[in-house]
């Protein structure tokens, strides 16, 4: 009888063992096609409502399942080009890329969202604006290429009415053919006070501050480095220890080697992970909430990508082509490039 009980309770075990992997699998969306439109920022405001900023100087909003959109008109002759989108929890913000660089505030819960307000503006050259993100309601930053020997970066402390360039001798400074990504606003990563800004080109680095951006340190990384179009395009932290980077090749985007890191001491350090293995270019990454770090999810042209060991190994889970995405819970993201998708996700228990 022992020995009968024994053996079923090591059958148990063996079973149980067996199904704790988890595979991660597509249930049900809803798509929004647009017309001449590309999203790189989305912004999720609450369960219900999703910003976005695109091409063409065109931004609005997915509410109760029906698209809102506005647009900016032509300035200089030519349409602004958004890729950076934030919310502080009470107004939006969409940051074009190019020369002029104009940064809009807008009340997100109005009927109309016409009309926003101009609160930066920066001409230059080589002005190029990333991404953008806030810590709190009151302090936010975005960052972009450099316009001299440093990154462009920008910060508010209240709340977003006005915007102040951080000077070049507050800044480490920038190696020859370093820049950064304006690839899915997700250059930009914040825990707390914390922030990490990514770099790709010829140089693929961190910078970091602990502080709300008043005071930097930069690090290096075994990213793919040393072209134009190589480098970090994404990073994510799950705390103020543990994240993640992605990007690689853009011309090569099937290479997989050194496409992805991760840290566990803040960002001093990185190790690459799954090697010459899928994924290769990635333009976002994002930690799937209350996974503990584990489960993390990651998309580009290439398709939308899922590992449920903090990057180790990864799955292909749908070849659906997007530039960014953001979630809304565990269980639903938004993700967006020539459409955007609200879709919804189920786990279910492997065989290994």
């Amino acid at each position: 009888m022992q020995l009968r009980y024994n053996l079923s309770l090591f059958l148990i075990l063996i079973l149980v063992f067996k199904t704790n992997s988890q595979n991660l699998e597509i249930t049900n969306s809803e798509k929004y096609s647009f017309k001449n439109l590309s999203i790189r920022a989305i912004e999720v405001v609450n369960d219900s409502t999703l910003w976005f900023a695109g091409s063409n100087g065109k931004y609005g909003r997915i509410i109760n399942d029906k698209v809102q959109m506005d647009s900016i008109a032509k300035i200089n002759g030519k349409n602004l080009n958004f890729r950076s989108i934030a919310f502080n929890g009470k107004s939006i913000f969409f940051l074009s890329i190019e020369n002029p660089a104009i940064l809009y505030k807008l009340n997100p819960f109005k009927k109309d969202i016409s009309h926003p307000e101009i609160v930066y503006r920066e001409e230059h050259d080589k002005v190029f604006y990333d991404s953008m993100n806030f810590f709190d309601e009151l302090n936010g930053i975005a960052m972009g290429d450099p316009t001299d020997n440093c990154l462009s970066v920008i910060l508010t402390v209240d709340g977003g009415n006005t915007w102040k360039k951080t000077p070049c001798k507050n800044l480490p400074k920038i190696e020859d053919g370093e820049a950064a990504f304006a690839a899915s606003n997700t250059n930009i990563a914040i825990h707390e006070d914390n922030v990490w800004l990514v770099t790709g080109g010829k140089k693929s680095r961190i910078f970091y501050s602990h502080n709300k951006g008043n005071s930097w340190s930069v690090y290096n990384t075994p990213i793919v480095q040393g072209k134009e179009m190589t480098g970090i395009f994404t990073v994510d932290f799950y705390d103020e220890l543990n994240g993640i980077v992605m990007g690689g090749n853009w011309e090569e985007k099937s290479n997989f080697e050194a496409t992805k890191a991760i840290t566990k001491n803040g960002g001093k350090t990185w190790e690459l992970i799954s090697n010459n293995k899928e994924p290769g270019y990635i333009s976002c990454v994002q930690y799937i909430p209350q996974s503990r770090g584990k489960e993390i999810m990651a998309v580009s042209t290439e398709g939308i990508y899922y590992s449920n060991d903090k990057g180790a190994n990864w799955k292909r889970i749908s070849q659906k082509k997007y530039y960014t995405f953001k979630f809304i819970d565990k269980n639903n993201a938004w993700f967006a490039g020539d459409k955007i998708e609200k879709i919804n996700f189920r786990k279910e228990p492997t065989l290994n």
